[in-house]
């Protein structure tokens, strides 16, 4: 079947293109008095570009889709719900919840500024990408982020198996309850950083805030920086080689961890035995 292409237009209709397949969507507008919903729901090999989105529900249940240089409005919320096999590329999200639900996104060169945005997503990769909200990515798996900026709350809670490289994260309660995790060469900014975590490793990174990674299980810090650190790993099983003071590290439950200087260390619980060296 020949790719259909839709050039120049302005929909506003409920469902206006429900059901496509093997279409191509060039300049074109979702926008109107008509105030219709699901624009492309239930479609199939799918290409929009260089287009606009103010409307609701435009993907959900799609398969094979490709949004390139995309604006989507804080109306436009909701956006990809229930959809598998996306490329995002040089896009704007602006609604709130603007993935759900979905499975094998590429998101490239976007920027994104969408509440509760990620949620319940498998297989996600982001790259070169801005972000900014609230709940960001919570109970996701497989996430694969290479310099990637955010700046938000609550993040990345109850994720598992995912890498992040090359990041600035500002954003606390970041990685609560997070599993399988390993961040590298990146800038976490924000307060009590990755509590209940398992199996989370940082590399060669900078840690700032008060009262990081505490109740951890299987954590492991290399050689990365903490800044503004206090009462740090309380009761946390912990592997660490830290290359910067500490103000203060407190009852860490098990493990050893290695710091040039530490202005305090308490340890006043008897079930805590971890180590701490000061080299």
């Amino acid at each position: 079947m020949d790719n259909k292409v839709i050039t120049g237009q302005t929909f506003d209709e409920e469902r206006a293109l429900y059901g496509s397949r093997d279409i191509t969507v060039i300049d074109c507008r979702f926008d109107g008095p008509a105030d219709g919903e699901s624009a492309f729901k239930e479609g199939k090999n799918i290409v929009v570009r260089d287009s606009f989105f103010n409307l609701r529900y435009p993907f959900w249940h799609d398969d094979n889709l490709e949004l390139d240089n995309i604006e989507m409005t804080e109306n436009c919320r909701a956006a990809l719900w229930y959809t598998n096999n996306a490329v995002i590329r040089n896009s704007k999200l602006h609604g709130i919840k603007a993935l759900r639900e979905c499975s094998q996104i590429k998101i490239e060169e976007s920027d994104i500024i969408s509440p509760e945005f990620g949620w319940s997503v498998n297989g996600i990769e982001m790259k070169d990408s801005k972000a900014e909200s609230e709940y960001f990515m919570m109970r996701s798996e497989k996430l694969t982020f290479d310099n990637v900026k955010l700046k938000g709350k609550y993040s990345f809670q109850y994720i598992t198996d995912s890498v992040f490289e090359n990041c600035n994260f500002d954003t606390k309660d970041a990685f609560w309850h997070a599993k399988n995790v390993v961040i590298r060469n990146s800038v976490i900014r924000g307060e009590y950083l990755a509590w209940y975590c398992e199996n989370v490793t940082f590399e060669n990174c900078t840690i700032m805030g008060t009262q990081p990674l505490c109740y951890c299980k299987g954590l492991k810090l290399i050689d990365c920086k903490m800044m503004e650190a206090d009462l740090a790993f309380e009761k946390s099983e912990v592997e660490a080689s830290i290359l910067t003071p500490v103000i203060s590290i407190k009852n860490p439950l098990s493990g050893v961890i290695t710091v040039p200087e530490v202005s305090e260390i308490i340890m006043d619980d008897p079930k805590a035995e971890g180590k701490v060296i000061v080299k």
